[in-house]
């Protein structure tokens, strides 16, 4: 052998990249000079001939040996060639000869402030920075790859492009941060990819999905895919204007919570999904018909399993392809915004499945998840846990958080499983947890991590909703990081929904002893910013329908729910009706059917869809019920102890003090001369009555309005003498 080719030779190193396990490719593949020599080497299995092509002039500059048999080549460049140029590798297969750019010719991908923050934690938009982006680098195009995996011994790209094979495009480690990148040359959208990972003990991993990929493959497939996602712009949307506006807590905010999956199927295409675009013409109208301010979103995350309607996410940066491509998600929540509603998605931070794919033993060690199991795992949803206190997963969930806002725009997330997060005990028995150095059962971490993510999506959202579902009576959820709470905009108030539902279960006969039920939230309703939920989780696991709880015959189950949907919009707090109970669906909510929207043709079903549409006009439409949702002065009791006739009264204030007089008749008995104490004297219009015709009721009312006299009742001057309809709840407003 010439003495330039033992330059160029390095057998321990060659035998490395064709095992693939070389831990510093960028060092030894591509041009490099060793001693004066300029030398390039290239791994490029099935290619029988290669040669090295000056980009700038198209020029054949040498033609590189065979090293190994499996596709390792190398050569010395003439003498004259010293310096570095711009180079293309001419290679020749069995079938054609082509130029392809040699990804090891090109530098670094990550700057240095990129890494710097990276490495401390503090990115907040790591999204831009790893996973898979397309870019030109020195005028060639292609896409960008990078991933978190400190623990690794190699990290390589795979995917059609290379066949699949690890040893083909082994990445390059930046020890500052532990992230492995490479850019690929002639990778565009629509590419299919994952990382192959050897661990710290030199075990080849299952290959693993992008933690920040845009796309993904359709389930059960799981490869990730190259997608750009351009940010929509916000300049000019009269929504926008007005965002925040609609977010204040005396806003009249009614939600209507959405499984996109079982909204509404085609049965006549094999019970296929809606697309976004479907769902952009359909649901959206129908929600703006309804009547609601904004629109829930069960996760939208990408999930492998759809059982779990979202919850096990696998790909906290990629809305979920059962249902279109990423612009097909952006057009919906446009649509959405262009209607005049908000878009708010489930979010799940708490947990993550196990499947091989994931995030679960990521680089051969436990990076996402604590490695004890008393900390690591959910025994109730076999899933693992974050480490909240390893800086970059807090990095990971914040950036995830505040991508779904700068990407898509939508307006809000509400943060599943909230107390799982904050107590380390959560569903344990002792000794199968571990406690915080003080002794307690706080998850400090978590705590610290919800704090910081409510500040950062605050400072950098205005007008954006951050809602917690919390179950426990932690304090100050939904209370600012500045007077030690956690930061939410709002709470779910399962209190709330748990004592009313159970309330209505009684048997009327019965329900007298249980008014309590009714009054003990009035307790604590202005502890937190409260949202109301009768959510999916009420219709699930045999529970049963929402109009399938309550007692009697069919018509009684019907006026019993359009009761409790009176009480719930007459009661302080936010409104959140999960879909198919704006209609009184009576079976339990399948995720994978339709819901049954046949329904609406009987009158009973037709008139619960047209007065929930009434109710929230009403919200809209009367401060009373909104404006002080949030403040002691908007609430009074008139009377919750006449348990006898198990009739409730209350009144709600606006800003300027005008009421509205709610009366709840819980019993299906009519109630003729009902007095009711009232502020002032004057016409008071009957603006609601559940009982009539067209919600299904028996049209027992008032004929549209009573008058105040000078007769006094329930501590009040003035009165009102009333008709009860049976079931039936009636709402007043003095006249102007």
């Amino acid at each position: 052998m010439d003495e330039r080719r033992i330059v160029v030779t390095a057998p321990a190193e060659i035998a490395a990249i064709v095992a693939g396990i070389h831990r510093d490719p960028f060092a030894f593949l591509g041009m490099h000079h060793v001693g004066r020599t300029l030398v390039v080497r290239a791994f490029l299995p099935h290619v029988q001939r290669v040669g090295v092509v000056d980009e700038r002039s198209g020029e054949l500059v040498a033609d590189l040996a065979c090293d190994d048999p499996a596709g390792f080549f190398s050569g010395a460049l003439p003498p004259e060639r010293e310096l570095r140029f711009p180079y293309r590798l001419r290679i020749e297969t069995e079938t054609h000869t082509r130029d392809i750019d040699d990804p090891y010719r090109f530098g670094p991908v990550l700057q240095e402030l990129d890494v710097y923050l990276l490495g401390e934690g503090t990115h907040l938009r790591p999204y831009e920075k790893l996973g898979a982006h397309r870019m030109t680098m020195e005028g060639v195009d292609g896409t960008s790859f990078a991933v978190w995996a400190p623990n690794a011994r190699r990290a390589s790209i795979v995917g059609d492009f290379n066949d699949w094979d690890g040893r083909r495009h082994p990445m390059r480690l930046r020890v500052e941060c532990g992230v492995w990148e490479i850019f690929l040359p002639g990778v565009g959208d629509g590419a299919a990819y994952k990382f192959e990972l050897i661990g710290p003990s030199a075990e080849l991993l299952a290959l693993k999905s992008d933690p920040y990929a845009f796309r993904t493959e359709h389930p059960p497939a799981s490869a990730s895919v190259v997608a750009t996602v351009e940010t929509s712009p916000r300049a000019g949307m009269e929504w926008f204007e007005r965002r925040a506006a609609a977010a204040r807590r005396d806003a009249p905010i009614s939600i209507y919570e959405v499984h996109l999956g079982s909204w509404k199927r085609k049965p006549e295409e094999e019970n296929r999904y809606l697309t976004y675009y479907e769902l952009a013409d359909d649901l959206i109208p129908y929600a703006k018909w309804m009547g609601y301010s904004h629109i829930e979103l069960l996760p939208i995350a990408e999930y492998p399993f759809d059982g779990s309607w979202g919850y096990q996410p696998i790909a906290l940066f990629a809305p979920t392809s059962r249902f279109g491509d990423p612009d097909g998600f952006r057009a919906f929540v446009d649509r959405a915004h262009a209607e005049g509603i908000g878009v708010l998605a489930d979010w799940v931070p708490a947990h993550f499945i196990t499947d091989s794919h994931g995030l679960g033993n990521f680089d051969g060690t436990h990076l996402y998840e604590h490695a004890d199991p008393r900390q690591g795992y959910h025994p109730d949803w076999n899933t693992l846990i974050y480490n909240y206190g390893r800086r970059e997963v807090a990095n990971f969930l914040r950036s995830s958080a505040l991508f779904w806002f700068d990407k898509y725009n939508i307006d809000g997330l509400r943060v599943d499983a909230v107390a799982s997060m904050l107590y380390l005990d959560y569903s344990r028995k002792p000794g199968e947890w571990i406690p915080n150095h003080y002794g307690g059962n706080e998850n400090l971490a978590a705590i610290d991590f919800l704090r910081r993510l409510n500040e950062i999506v605050y400072a950098e959202e205005p007008g954006a909703l951050m809602v917690a579902e919390e179950s426990t009576a932690w304090p100050m959820v939904s209370m600012p990081t500045y007077l030690g709470g956690l930061g939410f905009g709002y709470k779910w108030n399962m209190g709330w929904m748990h004592d009313t539902l159970a309330f209505l279960r009684v048997d009327p006969l019965y329900r007298k002893y249980h008014l309590s039920n009714l009054s003990f939230g009035l307790l604590y309703a202005y502890s937190e910013n409260y949202i109301l939920p009768l959510s999916h989780d009420e219709v699930v696991h045999g529970k049963g329908a929402l109009v399938a709880k309550m007692p009697g015959d069919r018509w009684q189950r019907f006026a019993n729910l359009r009761l409790l949907y009176a009480l719930m919009y007459a009661h302080p707090g936010k409104k959140l009706l999960f879909m198919g109970g704006e209609f009184g669906q009576e079976r339990e909510w399948n995720h994978d059917q339709s819901l049954d929207w046949h329904l609406t043709n009987d009158p009973l079903h037709a008139g619960v869809q047209t007065l929930v549409r009434d109710l929230n006009r009403i919200l809209r439409s009367t401060p009373a019920l909104y404006e002080l949702d949030a403040d002691p002065a908007g609430f009074e009791w008139i009377d919750f102890n006449d348990h006898e006739s198990t009739v409730v009264s209350f009144a709600r204030r606006s800003r300027d003090g005008t009421p509205l007089i709610a009366v709840f008749n819980c019993t299906p008995v009519v109630r003729e001369g009902y007095r009711v104490g009232v502020p002032f004297h004057g016409v008071y219009h009957e603006i609601l009555n559940t009982d009539a015709g067209t919600y299904g009721g028996s049209n027992v009312g008032n004929l549209g309005s009573v008058i105040a006299l000078r007769y006094p009742a329930h501590g009040r001057e003035h009165s009102i003498v009333l008709t009860l309809p049976p079931l039936g709840a009636v709402f007043f407003t003095p006249a102007s």
